[in-house]
């Protein structure tokens, strides 16, 4: 998926604001920090998770840079504000993923908007979500202690 050219930058705003402590709100982007599967270091982006039954799950950008290193990491560190969290990140198999994937438009509707300008999809409607079921992995944040 070609992203759009604020992407990036926009991204870095938010880590930027995220690690001076602004947070935005409860339902708004959280930053997902993980190890880079290749170089070592700490790569971060922002997401913004969904809870389903008590659950946090986060959808990730097809061929997004992230997804690959949280695959390898198995783990993250969430950080709300100036609020910190060590989570395990565990990619669902397709039939787990296929209902999330349909509620994903209306817990997150910033993602119909951003689909359709990734050519993705053009009505933002559950079936459409789910047909994007093995392109567009969903993950299950669970808390480490």
């Amino acid at each position: 998926m070609k992203m759009a050219w604020y992407m990036k930058p926009g991204n870095k705003v938010i880590v930027a604001l995220s690690r001076l402590g602004l947070s935005f709100g409860d339902k708004g982007p959280v930053v997902l920090t993980v190890t880079g599967r290749k170089s070592g270091a700490a790569r971060s982006t922002p997401v913004t998770p969904m809870t389903v039954d008590g659950k946090r799950y986060v959808a990730g950008v097809p061929g997004a840079d992230w997804i690959a290193n949280a695959r390898a990491a198995g783990r993250a560190t969430l950080q709300r504000g100036r609020r910190t969290e060590q989570v395990r990140i565990v990619e669902l198999a397709e039939q787990e993923a296929r209902p999330l994937l349909r509620q994903l438009p209306e817990l997150v509707p910033g993602w119909v908007g951003f689909l359709r300008k990734g050519g993705l999809i053009t009505d933002g409607t559950p079936d459409e979500f789910e047909a994007l079921v093995g392109a567009m992995p969903i993950f299950r944040l669970d808390p480490r202690p």
